[in-house]
């Protein structure tokens, strides 16, 4: 029964994945991306599932007809972060069709359609928002944001999706929203709650509060050998201030708050930074205690003559309570309950006002957006045995 997971993960492997650092870089829209999406229609292909495109390029294949009853949906996402690891996203799609695979072997009727998403661009590690193929869907983000949205070169959105081959009519997709009656979404856990716990698999209650803001911080470009101390004006010293502000409000206000991408002008070796644009990623239990920290970390950058310009919010997301204790009913009753501080298209959706919940499986390693992100055969195993019994349950 485990024969095509463990096919599918070793054929996924290669895909993206840095021979120097052993991660991976799946970035929306490149040739790696189209390499993932064209192995995900050949799955459904040999699974005779439908498959459909949304208006942003999202993947979705059905196993019935979804116009005539919504459906219930698994799956996640193929992206990557920089350098990210195997498990994030992958395992959710790779569990979704191994789910399938059972439920036809086992000679299961589905009474309602049965979906597996491909959700494109996730990670927002290209164009620098997450989840962007699930927000245009909904509507979260406008069709002209998002094609706007350009990458460390300066190539848009619209301009990597043309150079793909990828129409640029996107935006919000009621007909997609329409086939839908319920997500769950199975993600590698992010963090240590089901080591502490001893468990393999848990349900997911909700997310965290979540965003990411654009810091610029202006200098003057002059040169490092033959400019005072006492004359210059360093824009990466004000950054450096603005990293050191982020830590100490984050620990004031019980959140987390990162600068993990920074970029500078003009960038020699030998030039005193002229200005730095870096990204701050601030998320946290309790939503006030977020903008807290956000606030006054944008008074520091505004006393150094900087700018603050907020590119994402996600609010609080509970997951749908009856979606969300029928699953842990169907597995149950006993498995534990956990919630995120990390991001999922089920909470764009969830917020969209489509029941959605989650499944996460343990990572021993505690360790994710690294190429130490893991998750033993077993628990995978074990994911996939939780999910096909949600599915079997939700549309049996």
């Amino acid at each position: 029964m485990t024969d095509q997971f463990d096919r599918m993960w070793s054929e996924l492997l290669p895909i993206g994945r840095n021979e120097h650092t052993g991660g991976y870089r799946r970035y929306a829209w490149t040739p790696e991306d189209a390499l993932l999406r064209d192995w995900f229609a050949a799955e459904c292909r040999s699974r005779r599932l439908e498959l459909t495109e949304d208006r942003l390029g999202n993947q979705w294949a059905w196993w019935g007809d979804p116009d005539g009853m919504p459906g219930i949906v698994s799956g996640s996402h193929l992206d990557s972060v920089p350098d990210g690891g195997a498990y994030d996203g992958p395992l959710g799609v790779i569990s979704a069709l191994a789910a399938v695979d059972r439920l036809q072997r086992e000679g299961f009727r589905p009474a309602r359609p049965i979906g597996v998403v491909n959700f494109a661009d996730e990670e927002g590690a290209r164009f620098g928002v997450a989840c962007a193929g699930s927000r245009v869907i909904t509507g979260a983000m406008s069709a002209e944001r998002a094609l706007g949205l350009t990458d460390a070169d300066g190539i848009s959105m619209a301009e990597a999706m043309r150079a793909a081959g990828r129409a640029v009519d996107i935006g919000r997709d009621p007909a997609t929203l329409r086939r839908i009656a319920g997500f769950v979404e199975l993600h590698v856990e992010q963090g240590r709650g089901l080591i502490d716990r001893d468990a393999a698999v848990a349900v997911g209650t909700g997310i965290w509060p979540h965003g990411r803001w654009r810091l610029e911080l202006p200098g003057e470009a002059n040169h490092a050998g033959t400019t005072r101390l006492e004359d210059r004006r360093d824009a990466m010293l004000s950054c450096a201030v603005a990293v050191e502000a982020a830590r100490q409000s984050a620990e004031a206000h019980d959140c987390v708050a990162t600068v993990g991408k920074v970029r500078v002008e003009p960038g020699g070796v030998n030039a005193i930074p002229s200005r730095v644009v870096c990204w701050l990623d601030a998320r946290g239990p309790d939503e006030r205690n977020v903008r807290a920290a956000v606030a006054e970390i944008s008074r520091v950058v505004n006393g150094l003559g900087g700018t603050v310009g907020e590119e994402s919010w996600t609010a609080t997301t509970s997951f749908d309570p009856g979606l969300t204790g029928r699953v842990r009913e169907l597995l149950g009753g006993h498995v534990p309950m956990l919630g995120t501080g990390a991001g999922h298209d089920a909470g764009i959706l969830a917020t969209a006002g489509i029941p959605a919940t989650m499944l996460f499986v343990c990572n021993p390693t505690g360790i994710s957006h690294s190429p130490r992100e893991y998750a033993s055969p077993q628990d995978c195993h074990a994911g996939v045995a939780a999910l096909t019994t949600v599915i079997r349950g939700l549309t049996g």
